[in-house]
């Protein structure tokens, strides 16, 4: 029987693991979109009398518009700080100077590229509470032995301060058309296009409008007076457009003289390539005319152009929406829509591009030329992960103009070949706000990424939260949810009641077991505080029913009904409601609640890739004799008609070696816990993964000659890349996964790795190897899980050549070739 003080001191105990459990992703922090305290409202700061007044800009190469080169303009002209001393006090009163929230970090060296003019700070000294960066201790304004090899960078936080304002030429004695001379800058507190028309209010996304900034906490529009094309292009590129068009003048004349608008002080200049408004450079300013006088002029308006992924049916009345050319360029390993490693196709073969000289203009040449906006990174380093096949670009420059990135200069001679796949160049670019994140939510998580998956639909008129059927739940489905998130990629797709696991056991989770005899073995009674000799199967049996019911993450009670079932998705869409389902039409006999769909969901993915030259180097044929193979035949790794086979014969074995590269971002680790891994007697260790690869021999129109072998795995690091260290092995019940810049050998001479072609005929054939064919473990990448070559056999021996990578279904997250459903 059950001690009576054992159920008390059993939640006790998962009580303290449960807080163990949280604090284990506390470094996580929470993804944009989750409520954070709110801020203290800006005000303007009084800065005494005797401080000098300067004003401050982020400058330079390859970056973000929150980050970059420090720049002080100061007795009218533009000058750097020295990285003497510098720290992430300094970089917090910077980044408050310029109306972003906070300071993330700082950069020595010139990381941005030297600057030009006088070095006006060295050795400064802030304790983080100043209002401007000439209130902080320094050698003095000007007095500095530094030289531009040394000028210090920034990175913002890119939430701006509530209520900032750009600038106060009255506070600041500063003259504003020096300024504007001087190329400043434009930081203001937020931007946004309106939509003044009927027809454009409903639309997502939002194409049409006013442009209005928000500056001092008040929303203002722009005088069109000296706004040109260029201007609008950037607008378009930064809210996730390609494109601008021309609109209606006579309509928004109309508008403007029945209300009347808050102009702007300033006007903005930009060249058409930049990223950001923030990389424009301020204008002439137009305080004198008066806030509402504009002249004969009205409110700045742009028309923008959405790329193919986000444009509406034509049906909803676009004709024009912009169309890709030709896909000669791709994005792959990214782990949301609009970001990814570049790459493009040269001769029929896609390669990389070399991240030298790599900067966001080229990087805005390639997601325009996906249909996307502006880029908002430009990714060097093989950051997404590293690409197969040759480095077809290097040393790319773009004017910024270009239809795509083929377009511009590059070198690829001799001394460009020393670039390898390290050197990646990968995007992440704006797109469209399509609002898809306000529709679905993880509920009842440790960290916002994991949780119940929880969607808002509308029901009787009024908008209400529901759980997920969990039946037929699985990675792709997943894959789809945290990428509608922003959270990445899959990491789990849990399905409730027959999913991966009933409850954390301590803070490992224990599987479902197929019996619950299996299940005390697996467990063990000492851990569950039964008495061993006479456990109570009644009372086991009781709590083995209530597991089955148990969700440990409990989500919102109120959102316990079923508003979906029958997802089944491709793995591209951007929204969970673009997947097939049933509609209004629910049907789920388990319900939701504690059988609801959940998912963890991770920033990085691992990425498999079979090295295709390694099959074809290692092919041969081999007649094996039966009573050799009565380890294999049980293994089913042989042929049906194997099982007539009298012993004193042999069987034809096609024998291979597969060698598996982890090229992603993160390990590969198999989907079932250590207590489910399958034990094999051929190979003498555990298989983590029951089916991992399929191999085939398929006829020239695709048809199977010779029966698909659905070979299981242990995982471990055969051989590594330079610097990396093995952390995965098969032996003595080791962990088993393939480490990234790692490498898993699956020999020919190994039991089971082969077809049985014993049956086949004479003639010419496809060997198929595909990896992880159902989806089983997330990877970024499932384009390149698919090997295909050709064969020849004559009835002795075999050829095998032309082995490659064969493109497989799309990749989850490449929207360049995907359309939206209504």
């Amino acid at each position: 029987m059950l001690a009576p003080r054992s159920l008390p001191s059993r939640l006790a105990v998962l009580s303290c693991i449960w807080s163990l459990c949280l604090a284990q992703f506390e470094y996580l922090g929470y993804p944009p979109g989750y409520p954070e305290p709110m801020e203290d409202q800006y005000t303007e700061p009084q800065i005494p009398a005797n401080v000098p007044r300067i004003q401050l800009r982020l400058a330079g190469e390859k970056r973000k518009h929150n980050e970059g080169r420090l720049e002080v303009f100061y007795e009218g002209q533009w000058g750097t700080v020295c990285d003497d001393d510098f720290n992430i006090h300094a970089a917090q009163v910077v980044c408050r100077e310029l109306g972003y929230s906070e300071a993330v970090s700082w950069h020595p060296s010139a990381k941005y590229g030297k600057g030009e003019g006088r070095i006006w700070f060295d050795n400064v000294h802030c304790t983080g509470k100043e209002k401007t960066l000439a209130q902080c201790d320094s050698n003095g304004i000007g007095v500095s032995d530094c030289k531009h090899t040394e000028d210090v960078g920034v990175v913002c936080s890119d939430k701006r301060i509530p209520g900032f304002r750009f600038l106060s030429p009255l506070a600041n004695n500063i003259d504003v058309s020096a300024l504007g001379a001087a190329n400043l800058n434009i930081q203001v507190e937020d931007v946004r296009i309106r939509p003044i028309l009927a027809s454009y209010r409903k639309r997502i996304p939002v194409t049409e409008g006013y442009v209005e900034v928000k500056d001092g906490g008040k929303w203002k529009q722009i005088c069109d007076e000296e706004w040109n094309s260029m201007n609008s292009r950037v607008i378009c590129g930064m809210f996730g457009f390609p494109g601008e068009k021309r609109y209606n003048t006579r309509v928004y004349k109309m508008f403007a003289r029945r209300r009347m608008p808050s102009y702007w002080d300033y006007s903005v200049n930009c060249t058409g390539n930049e990223a950001h408004l923030s990389s424009c450079k301020l204008g002439h300013s137009l305080s004198a005319k008066g806030n509402n006088s504009c002249g004969q002029g009205i409110p700045v308006v742009v028309s923008c152009v959405p790329g193919r992924a986000f444009a509406p049916t034509p049906m909803a009345g676009y004709r024009k929406a912009f169309r890709q050319e030709q896909p000669l360029v791709r994005l792959r390993g990214g782990g949301v829509v609009g970001e990814g490693r570049v790459e493009v196709l040269k001769n029929g073969e896609w390669g990389t591009i070399c991240d030298d000289h790599w900067n966001l203009v080229s990087a805005t040449v390639v997601c325009r030329e996906l249909g996307f906006g502006t880029a908002k990174e430009a990714l060097s380093g093989g950051q997404l992960g590293q690409g197969m096949g040759p480095v077809h670009m290097n040393e790319v420059q773009c004017t910024g103009f270009e239809k795509s990135i083929t377009e511009c200069q590059f070198n690829m001679d001799k001394d460009s070949e020393g670039c390898s796949h390290e050197e990646d160049a990968g995007v992440r670019c704006n797109i469209p706000a399509m609002g898809f994140q306000q529709r679905l939510r993880l509920s009842g998580g440790r960290n916002p990424f994991e949780g119940r998956v929880e969607v808002l639909v509308e029901r009787n008129g009024s908008l209400v939260w529901g759980t997920v059927c969990s039946e037929g739940w699985g990675t792709m489905e997943a894959m789809v949810v945290c990428r509608q998130l922003g959270l990445g990629f899959a990491r789990n797709a849990f399905q409730f009641g027959d999913g991966p696991f009933l409850f954390q056991h301590g803070c490992t989770p224990v599987h479902k077991a197929s019996s619950i005899q299996t299940w005390i073995s697996e467990v063990g009674v000492e851990e569950l505080d039964w008495p061993a000799q006479s456990p109570d199967l009644n009372l086991i049996e009781h709590l083995w029913d209530e597991l089955e019911e148990t969700w440990y993450w409990p989500g919102e009670v109120k959102a316990d009904a079923v508003m979906m079932s029958g997802i089944r998705c491709a793995g591209t869409e951007m929204s969970l409601s673009h997947c097939l389902h049933h509609g209004e039409h629910v049907s789920c006999p388990k319900g939701g609640a504690r059988h609801a769909a959940g998912v963890s969901c991770s920033e990085t993915a691992p990425d498999l890739v079979l090295n295709p030259q390694v099959v074809e180097q290692t092919t041969y044929l081999e007649d094996r004799p039966m009573f050799m193979l009565q380890c294999a035949y049980e293994e089913n790794c042989l042929a049906s008609t194997s099982s007539s086979t009298p012993a004193s014969s042999a069987r034809r074995l096609l024998r291979f070696s597969s060698q598996i590269h982890n090229n992603g971002q993160s390990d590969f680790r198999p989907k079932a816990s250590r207590e489910s891994w399958v034990w094999h007697d051929c190979h003498r260790h555990y298989h983590s993964m029951e089916v991992f690869t399929h191999y085939d021999l398929l006829s020239l129109n695709g048809s199977k000659v010779a029966e698909g072998h659905k070979a299981s795995f242990c995982l471990e690091d055969s051989e590594c890349d330079e610097g990396i260290e093995k952390r995965y092995e098969c032996a003595n019940f080791g962990e088993q996964g393939i480490t990234v810049g790692c490498w898993d050998t699956y020999r020919h001479d190994i039991d089971c790795q082969w077809v049985d072609i014993t049956d086949v005929k004479p003639g010419d054939y496809i060997f198929q190897i595909v990896i992880n064919p159902n989806y089983e473990v997330a990877e970024s990448d499932y384009t390149n899980n698919v090997v295909k070559c050709k064969s020849r056999y004559d009835g002795h021996r075999i050829w095998m050549y032309n082995c490659h990578i064969e493109l497989g279904p799309r990749e989850l997250g490449d929207m360049s070739t995907f359309t939206l459903r209504n």
